[in-house]
């Protein structure tokens, strides 16, 4: 639980920011408030807990952030009267809980526990797998599609008759893939692959 007493709160809105930093000081919780996540960007924690409110973007734009800077936070995410749908869409993009707003600070602390313990058993897993999906995104639709050959075994002359393109224009896509990775070897590669679920 001693997460708990570094609190990252990312919320545009000043005025529910502030409120709701009053609620958790008054749960005896620590909160660091920011605006957005360039601003989180520009001072980044050592470790803690993201409160993120739920905005088109900001949660793919953290899990961006947290890859470049190679550090994972559990996200936990917050609207007032979410759907379902929103909900779900958040989760997939990443964060390991959400929180319909308001919230009394006793149902909070209980959430943040809770949403705390689930994140330390990801832990490193999740970790990886948010980098190689952030890294995975960067990717053309071609490149990926090259990948995605790459990690089933097949040579470059296989992979163009797949796609219907000359194996040198494979080649290509595989050096600009490998680029855009960060991979050194095709191995580098195939293992962002696995870890971003793009192959089982």
């Amino acid at each position: 639980m001693d997460l708990i007493s570094n609190l990252i709160l990312i919320d545009s809105d000043s005025r529910r920011r502030a409120g709701i930093s009053h609620v958790l000081s008054a749960g005896n919780i620590h909160v660091e408030p920011f605006e957005n996540v360039s601003e989180l960007a520009a001072s980044w924690p050592r470790s803690g807990v993201v409160l993120i409110h739920d905005e088109d973007g900001t949660i793919e734009d953290l899990i961006e952030s947290m890859a470049q800077h190679g550090d994972w936070f559990p996200i936990i995410a917050f609207s007032e009267s979410p759907d379902a749908q929103r909900i779900v869409q958040a989760i997939l993009d990443g964060a390991i809980d959400y929180i319909a707003w308001p919230i009394s600070p006793e149902e909070l602390t209980e959430n943040l526990g809770k949403a705390i313990t689930r994140a330390e058993s990801l832990g490193n897993a999740k970790l990886r797998e948010v980098m190689a999906r952030a890294r995975v995104d960067r990717l053309t639709r071609r490149e990926r599609e090259v990948l995605g050959g790459v990690a089933s075994g097949l040579s470059n002359r296989l992979i163009g008759e797949k796609l219907s393109i000359s194996p040198r224009t494979v080649e290509i896509h595989r050096a600009n893939m490998l680029n855009k990775l960060g991979a050194n070897h095709t191995s580098d590669a195939i293992r962002i692959a696995i870890e971003a679920s793009l192959v089982n």
